[in-house]
């Protein structure tokens, strides 16, 4: 049992963090949201794999990567691709010129459906295509600039302008990809009518279990030996790869775990929204993407699922309200954090509420606080 909190759950303490925030995901918000907001939620949710995975590459990487956003694009194009064939069957495209292609190829003049479209058929082979698709494309992009030693503010430039490369194909081939519209009116999968309000409380859980426990991989990784090289080659590299270990490769498996993640938040965004555009590949959203994880702490992954519902609900709250500044309220959140909380959201835990609780602690004794309390005690204790 001891094992498996420290590997799979972080501790203790860490066993608290994951059980709060799965109350506040499965109990709280389905209690406290109508099924409208509690999509939305669910939307925000699938943003959160992003940034979780940016907690990886950047906090315990020491990676930044300005790219997350194409990995989430992949994900999601690959699940939209069979969701729209499954919508696209000869019956309900009768109408069509051509009938049995997806509407947007019909009106591109497309008469046949492109090859590389033809295994989407398949849900098996699609979603080993979320899995694997990303993987590949992180592999070549890693490969390619580690090796090199490529790194620093130039590996953030080239993964911004890969972004920015693959929005401008999905939006140029309109006639394969849908073009700047996306892949829209996705309606069912296997039958399963994904807009009704049972498919989105089904989709919701899910979603936050896949979260949960892409959560509790992280932290198996960060609890084994890998997990504290990532942290030695965060803060001296050199010092690393002049004990033997090949830096590259630990970078390349990082970025690569963190595109997965992504990729797999990407699928759930087409499942439970009903659409995919380029509109979540590109350089915008990648930076999102990255205040997210800022907000939340670049070094907690619980966090970062923290700091992504709290932008996106400003986002929505200030959009609605005050449709013209929503873009300078997330510009201040972000300038705010980086220069007050540089440690995000987990950061003010650490610094203020982590004292106080020790200040309890050396009042009352540990006969006098509940048994919750404890491993935070063992922590101050040990000068955590």
């Amino acid at each position: 049992m001891n094992s498996f909190y420290s590997k799979w759950l972080g501790g203790k303490h860490g066993a608290i963090e994951l059980a709060i925030l799965a109350a506040f995901i499965f109990v709280v918000m389905p209690l406290w949201l109508d099924i409208f907001r509690l999509n939305m939620v669910g939307k925000y949710l699938t943003y959160a794999f992003a940034a979780v995975g940016l907690v990886m590459v950047w906090g315990y990487g020491g990676i930044l990567s300005l790219g997350q956003g194409v990995f989430f694009g992949i994900g999601g194009y690959c699940m939209a691709m069979f969701l729209k064939l499954e919508a696209s069957d000869p019956v309900s495209t009768a109408h069509q010129t051509t009938p049995g292609i997806p509407d947007f190829m019909d009106w591109n003049q497309v008469t046949h459906l492109p090859l590389f479209w033809e295994p989407f058929h398949s849900l098996t082979f699609t979603l080993i295509a979320v899995v694997v698709a990303p993987l590949v494309m992180a592999y070549i992009i890693g490969a390619a600039m580690f090796k090199r030693r490529v790194g620093g503010v130039y590996f953030s430039i080239i993964t911004q302008a890969i972004a920015a490369i693959l929005t401008i194909l999905v939006v140029g081939q309109q006639g394969m990809t849908g073009g700047i519209n996306g892949i829209t009116d996705l309606k069912t999968l296997h039958g399963w009518n994904i807009n009704s309000d049972a498919a989105k409380y089904a989709l919701y859980y899910v979603n936050g279990a896949l979260l949960i426990g892409v959560i509790m991989l992280c932290k198996f990784v960060l609890s084994s030996k890998l997990g504290r090289l990532l942290l030695a080659m965060r803060d001296k590299e050199d010092r690393v790869r002049f004990s033997g270990y090949d830096v590259a490769n630990f970078k390349i498996f990082t970025f690569c775990l963190g595109a997965v993640i992504s990729a797999i938040g990407g699928a759930m965004f087409t499942l439970q929204v009903g659409f995919m555009s380029p509109s979540f590949v590109g350089i915008v959203p990648s930076i999102e993407m990255v205040i997210f994880a800022a907000i939340g702490g670049r070094m907690s992954l619980v966090g970062a699922v923290y700091g992504t519902l709290l932008v996106n609900y400003g986002k929505t709250v200030f959009s609605e309200s005050f449709p013209s500044l929503w873009l300078f309220f997330m510009g201040a959140m972000f300038i705010v954090v980086v220069m007050f909380f540089p440690k995000g959201l987990s950061g003010l835990y650490d610094t203020y509420l982590k004292v106080w609780l020790g200040h309890l602690v050396t009042k009352f004794g540990k006969s006098g606080l509940p048994e919750k309390l404890n491993p935070i005690k063992t922590e101050l204790q040990n000068g955590k």
